[in-house]
């Protein structure tokens, strides 16, 4: 008795294509890992995720989000975003791609010279600005998706749900995808990606990929933080709370080549406390470092939050101020030296000084030096100038201000 045929045998052909796709998804797959491993900087990481999830040698989508939640895990925040502003600039970008022949590595070695065009970015700056509520997971896609850390594929036919969602003021497409970045089981953040420009349609099989993907991903991301979290700890002064010398003098060469790079301004204030030998003499040190700790506050508290505020050493101490001409810097210093002077720092009734007061050098980038070691020096001799004219007083290096 002959056996009944089955009415859709599966081919060889097939089965030969099955196995060249799923060998290109691994390849693709091994080729992002790897290239995550390289660093564990959190926006390098972000940025190689992204980069996977949409160049043509890795996932292939046309644009890409990442959000993550805060600590509290109360909010989704848009953190970084891959992908052209409009059509005409994606056929740009991808002809260049092509041209030049650049694979993933060429693309994650670009970051530093991309990192500019992508502040710059139309499609980078919305995602910077999305910050969804995850207290009600029915009240949004996102909420949704991060709530069930499933994915969630959208289509016309299923965004009608969520009329007024915010992610489409970010994704304005027909179709897109949501998958959950995982980190010990738990979800983190979401990636989100869609075919805009192409219109391509998104499969089962995209997604199954993207899906796998996102979870290496999530604990690329969780081990950078940990990794930062470290780093942070290693570079704050344990008295403080501060950056210490070490971090001060990394920060600052950063700074100084971003101004260099942007053509834009850098100061920085170096700022001692006056008289401070004879408290600790009087006082002793303990009750010294207790006014140590509640300066560095005022410091904090008077400065920028994108200022970096740094024990130097000792009762020295140094904010770097990013993008401030000498004017800025001068009126930021100004600050700072009356609120030191109208602060009360002991807490004891009879303690015979309940104020201090502080001298402060200021030197800006590129007047006052092009090096990091000529800024230090500038603002350093500031600095002793304001003691020379008598202290709690704010030196400006070069020319008096007009």
């Amino acid at each position: 008795m002959k056996e009944a045929l089955s009415p859709n045998p599966v081919r060889q052909e097939d089965i030969l294509a099955q196995l060249a796709k799923a060998r290109q998804e691994l390849s693709t797959l091994f080729e992002i890992s790897n290239a995550m491993r390289k660093t564990l900087a959190l926006d390098e990481i972000l940025y190689i995720i992204l980069t996977g999830v949409t160049s043509h040698s890795g996932l292939g989508f046309n644009r890409a989000i990442l959000l993550l939640a805060d600590a509290s895990n109360q909010y989704l925040e848009g953190v970084m975003g891959i992908g052209p502003d409009n059509g005409e600039e994606a056929r740009r970008i991808w002809g260049l791609i092509d041209g030049r022949r650049m694979d993933l590595d060429d693309l994650v070695n670009a970051y530093g010279h991309s990192r500019q065009a992508l502040n710059r970015s139309a499609f980078y700056n919305l995602v910077k600005s999305l910050r969804v509520s995850l207290q009600d997971p029915d009240a949004s896609m996102l909420a949704k998706a991060f709530a069930e850390a499933m994915p969630f594929h959208i289509r016309k036919e299923n965004r009608e749900q969520f009329p007024d969602d915010p992610l489409l003021k970010v994704f304005s497409s027909d179709e897109f995808v949501v998958v959950p970045l995982k980190a010990r089981d738990a979800c983190i953040g979401l990636i989100v990606a869609d075919n805009i420009f192409t219109h391509r349609s998104i499969t089962n099989d995209d997604i199954r990929v993207l899906t796998v993907f996102a979870n290496q991903a999530g604990m690329a991301i969780e081990n950078s933080k940990l990794y930062e979290r470290a780093l942070v700890r290693a570079h704050k002064d344990a008295l403080t709370g501060l950056w210490n010398h070490g971090y001060f003098q990394r920060v600052l060469e950063d700074e100084l080549y971003v101004a260099k790079e942007q053509c834009a301004y850098m100061s920085v204030i170096m700022l001692d406390i006056d008289d401070f030998k004879n408290y600790n003499d009087t006082w002793g040190h303990q009750k010294g470092d207790e006014i140590l700790v509640r300066l560095s506050g005022v410091l904090v508290d008077s400065s920028r939050k994108i200022d970096w505020v740094c024990r130097y050493g000792g009762e020295e101490f140094t904010i770097i101020l990013p993008k401030a001409s000498r004017r800025d810097a001068c009126i930021i210093a100004e600050r700072v030296r009356a609120n030191v002077e109208n602060f009360r720092f002991a807490t004891e009734p009879d303690h015979p000084i309940q104020r201090l007061t502080v001298s402060v050098g200021v030197a800006s980038f590129p007047e006052d030096g092009n090096t990091k070691s000529e800024l230090i020096k500038a603002a350093d001799q500031a600095l002793y100038q304001a003691k020379a004219q008598g202290k709690n007083r704010v030196v400006s290096a070069g020319p008096p201000l007009p």
